[in-house]
């Protein structure tokens, strides 16, 4: 029973909504929204994310090992690539978002909805 639980605790299946923090060029920080829908299947991840639960994009080459989280949802002219961990019920880290040549970073935290 102790390693079911264990295993059930790595699983980030389901629904986490939270804010992403933008560094701006002028170094000013930005406050946006994070929407995500996640289905984990072994260390493999699926589902979409967007700003809202109304504004979704698949996500592709998601992927989960141990607490490290990294997928990338594809965008017009580039993608975001997530490589964030889950702390308890918190998805956190890294957000680079590659456009038309250019590289903007944001941080995420995100929770699960209950």
């Amino acid at each position: 029973m102790v390693l079911a639980l264990a295993a059930s605790a790595a699983d980030v299946s389901g629904t986490w909504s939270g804010t992403l923090k933008i560094a701006g060029p002028d170094g000013q920080t930005q406050a946006d929204t994070i929407h995500l829908i996640l289905k984990q299947d072994g260390g493999n991840l699926t589902g979409t994310a967007g700003p809202s639960a109304g504004e979704q994009l698949p996500i592709e080459k998601g992927a989960i090992e141990g607490a490290k989280v990294t997928m990338e949802v594809p965008v017009a002219n580039g993608a975001f690539k997530f490589d964030v961990s889950l702390d308890g019920d918190h998805l956190k880290g890294e957000v680079t978002l590659i456009a038309s040549g250019q590289t903007m970073k944001a941080k995420m935290d995100a929770t699960r909805a209950r």
